[in-house]
């Protein structure tokens, strides 16, 4: 009786203040739904129906969401037509918003505007059937992604103290920019081959089984200069890592830049370049690994995806001619794929890795640490922040960085850093998404989670902990380099794996280690030209041919050095 009570009480609570309280009543019409349909995409709609306000009426509403961006609010919807009306308000447990409640919006003129973000019904192998944002070609941006809907934006007076109704229709879906041909699919986009470069998409096997529907892994191929002037030549590899690419070149790679032109100089190593486009139903890209809730991307990229690459263009298929690269998201790849698969990759250059040592995840230590979101010190508590700029200014902490990606999407849909990593690294929950390695509200950390971790996606644990089976496959192969201000604290986390491999022994790792003082998020190495500045791309590719010159064994070919 008493439990009857607080719900009735709770109802009323609900509908007192919705009826009291500015709501959003968003619908979509039937033009929209027949045209994502014709994309290939699930209707009527689950997804999430998201409303943004703007004071800045340069760019529509939902291109100024970011954790330091515009306000919206988020409610997920089931089988939506044309007949159906979504309600934002206030009081609906359903709606989650950031960085403010609708009550707490000053009065005044907005620009405002209705989104859905669409989702796809996957069956997958493990027995789960959940909703996700399929990627179209977008790598996992849903503000821009093909086949999600939008309104036109309007231009409303809100005051959030006088009740009223805003009433928001979905009339527009985002379009690929080609025209999609019979037989062609969205995920991993579709680009138009160029001199230079070759766009290749294949269906994975492995990923497909995993999803429960066709799944599809791609790369985009830089060939070097004269590859069809020499068809007797075949060349090492670089991959290079790191988010989807679109349609970008690897390397940075534009024709008349100065990568064009370390790309044409003659006595040069010629290399070809490869990207990945990976990105998965919770990313932009797949990490290159393993994952009980990504599924397995590693095993696509090593078994399918690059043998595959290696049967379409001259590539030496061995392991001292597979060479990997990468930055930040692509500097955690390029470590994970090296201690994952020694046996495949050769030389590695990681550049400002992701949290290669999970006693600082950035600064948590999720083994240690109680509470993610803060720092607990007996009479006060401090946020924890998550990113600074190189004078040591906080740009946003942890907590609302969080609170960002569940506003956007919750259950790891938010396609946000934070959400992949817990894709990436967490064990399987019971609802079939990635069990949390803290609640995701009060930031409380797992401690079971926290060690399938680091038994699983620890780096620098799982090099300590297996180094004999490892370390004389990796011994020699691995620079390292960060800057100590790192705009992430990424930094802290490599101080630890250098102090662990300088202790390896049986044998020594090798592994180098270069730190650049007041140095942010981006920094490779200084310049061989002018130590003053940042090593550019196109100077680590002329130390990488010089490197591949001295280090490739005997009894191979060098013709591909001309």
């Amino acid at each position: 009786m008493v439990k009857k009570s607080i719900l009735t009480l709770l109802i009323i609570l609900f509908i007192s203040i919705t009826a009291f309280s500015l709501t959003f009543e968003v619908s979509i019409s039937q033009d929209a739904l027949d045209t994502v349909a014709s994309l290939g995409l699930e209707t009527p709609i689950n997804g999430r129906v998201l409303v943004i306000v703007s004071k800045d009426s340069s760019r529509e509403p939902s291109l100024q969401t970011d954790v330091r961006g515009v306000p919206f609010w988020g409610k997920d919807v089931f089988d939506m037509t044309s007949e159906s009306v979504v309600e934002i308000s206030d009081g609906d447990m359903a709606v989650a918003g950031y960085p403010i409640e609708i009550s707490e919006l000053p009065a005044g003129e907005y620009f405002v505007q209705a989104f859905v973000n669409v989702y796809t019904t996957f069956a997958r192998a493990d027995g789960h059937t959940i909703l996700m944002h399929d990627d179209t070609g977008d790598g996992q941006w849903f503000w821009e992604s093909v086949g999600n809907a939008k309104s036109k934006t309007k231009k409303i007076y809100l005051d959030p103290a006088n009740p009223g109704t805003v009433k928001l229709a979905i009339t527009e879906v985002i379009m690929p920019d080609y025209e999609l041909e019979p037989g062609m699919v969205l995920q991993q986009g579709n680009y138009s081959d160029t001199e230079w470069v070759k766009y290749i998409k294949i269906k994975s096997d492995v990923v497909s089984e995993f999803w429960g529907k066709d799944m599809y892994i791609g790369a985009n191929v830089l060939l070097p200069e004269g590859y069809y002037d020499n068809p007797d030549v075949y060349y090492p590899v670089i991959y290079y890592q790191g988010h989807f690419p679109g349609g970008s070149a690897p390397v940075g790679f534009r024709v008349n830049n100065d990568v064009y032109k370390f790309w044409n100089e003659e006595g040069n190593a010629r290399f070809i370049a490869v990207s990945f486009r990976d990105a998965t139903p919770y990313y932009d890209t797949s990490y290159s690994v393993d994952s009980a809730n990504s599924g397995p991307y590693g095993t696509a990229i090593t078994e399918e995806l690059i043998p595959y690459l290696e049967s379409q263009f001259r590539m030496i298929p061995e392991k001292w001619a597979r060479i990997l690269a990468g930055g930040s998201t692509g500097g955690w790849e390029a470590l994970a794929m090296k201690v994952f698969y020694p046996d495949f990759f050769g030389r590695t250059y990681v550049w400002y890795p992701d949290g290669v040592d999970f006693n600082y995840y950035q600064l948590i230590n999720i083994y240690n640490d109680d509470n993610a979101y803060y720092s607990d010190f007996g009479w006060i508590k401090t946020e924890r922040p998550s990113a600074r700029d190189t004078h040591g200014n906080i740009s946003f902490t942890v907590k609302q960085e969080n609170y960002f990606e569940m506003a956007a999407g919750p259950s790891n849909r938010s396609g946000g850093q934070w959400s992949v990593w817990e894709a990436t690294y967490s064990p399987l929950g019971a609802d079939g998404f990635p069990q949390p390695i803290w609640d995701q509200v009060s930031g409380e950390i797992n401690k079971k989670v926290a060690d399938y971790w680091k038994k699983n996606y620890d780096l620098n644990y799982i090099l300590q902990e297996n180094w004999e089976e490892i370390g004389p496959k990796i011994a020699g192969d691995v620079h390292v380099a960060v800057g100590d201000m790192d705009n992430y604290y990424l930094n802290e986390a490599v101080y630890l794996l250098k102090a662990a491999m300088e202790k390896m022994e049986n044998p020594v790792s090798d592994m180098t280690f270069d730190f650049g003082p007041n140095q942010g998020h981006g920094w490779k190495g200084w310049s061989p030209a002018d130590p003053s500045k940042a090593l550019a791309l196109q100077e680590w590719l002329a130390q990488l041919s010089d490197y591949m010159k001295e280090t490739a064994p005997e009894e191979a070919e060098k013709n591909w050095i001309y």
